[in-house]
C-alpha cells in the first residue's frame, strides 16, 4: 500500500479560510437578499439568480456573495495541494465561472440571458465533477480518495440532473437549486477539514 506523500503540501491554511467562507456567503447571501424583496420572496421556487437580477432591492447582497463565493472556490483550488491538478483547475474554473454569474445577471423583465445561462451552467457542472478529477490514490486527506470523490460527484450530478428536471418543469426550482449550489459550497470545505485534520495529526506523530 503506498504512503501518502510528504512531498507536496496538503493544503495552505488560507484554504480552511476560504472554504469556511464559501457557504457562509452563499447561504447568508441568499437569505439576507430574499428578506430584502419587497411582498416576501419563495425560495422553493424562484433561483438564487432572481436575487441578483436587474430590478431586484439590494440585488449587491445576492451580487456580491456570489463574486465571493467564486472567489473562494478559486483561492481553495489554489490552497489544496493535495488535490489532482485537474480537480483544482476545474474547481477554480467553477469558481471563476461564479464570480461571471455575478457579472451577467438576469434582466428585469425576466426574459433570461444567455450570457448568464452559459456561465450559471459552467459553475454548476465544474462545481459537481470537480471532485472525481481531484482523486488521488495517496491523498493525504481522506476524502481525496477516489471512491469518496466519486460519491461527492455521482451525488451532486444526481442534484444537479433534479435541479434540471425543476427547472424544466417549472417546479420547486428554487429549493432544488439550493440543495445543489449549498452542497457544492460545502463539499470543499469538507474535503479542507478532513485533509487538515489528517496532516496535523501526521506531524504531530512525527
Amino acid at each position: 500500500m503506498r504512503r501518502p506523500s510528504t512531498t507536496r503540501r496538503p493544503l495552505a491554511p488560507i484554504g480552511l479560510v476560504s472554504s469556511a467562507a464559501a457557504p457562509v456567503l452563499l447561504i447568508g447571501g441568499w437569505t439576507a437578499a430574499a428578506a430584502r424583496q419587497p411582498g416576501g420572496f419563495d425560495p422553493l421556487e424562484r433561483t438564487i439568480s432572481d436575487l441578483a437580477a436587474l430590478g431586484a432591492d439590494d440585488r449587491w447582497l445576492m451580487t456580491g456573495a456570489l463574486a465571493g463565493l467564486g472567489l473562494c472556490h478559486v483561492t481553495t483550488a489554489a490552497a489544496l495541494g493535495d488535490a489532482a491538478t485537474a480537480g483544482r483547475v476545474v474547481l477554480a474554473g467553477g469558481g471563476l465561472a461564479t464570480v461571471l454569474v455575478a457579472v451577467y445577471p438576469l434582466p428585469a423583465d425576466g426574459s433570461g440571458s444567455v450570457p448568464h445561462t452559459v456561465v450559471a451552467s459552467a459553475a454548476f457542472l465544474a462545481l459537481s465533477v470537480w471532485p472525481a478529477l481531484a482523486a488521488r490514490r495517496d491523498a493525504v486527506g481522506p476524502l481525496l480518495r477516489p471512491l469518496p470523490a466519486a460519491a461527492a460527484t455521482a451525488t451532486l450530478l444526481g442534484c444537479l440532473a433534479w435541479f434540471g428536471v425543476q427547472l424544466r418543469a417549472d417546479e420547486g426550482v428554487g429549493l432544488a437549486e439550493r440543495v445543489t449550489a449549498g452542497l457544492q459550497a460545502l463539499w470543499p470545505l469538507a474535503v479542507t477539514t478532513t485533509t487538515a485534520t489528517v496532516a496535523l495529526a501526521a506531524r504531530r506523530r512525527r
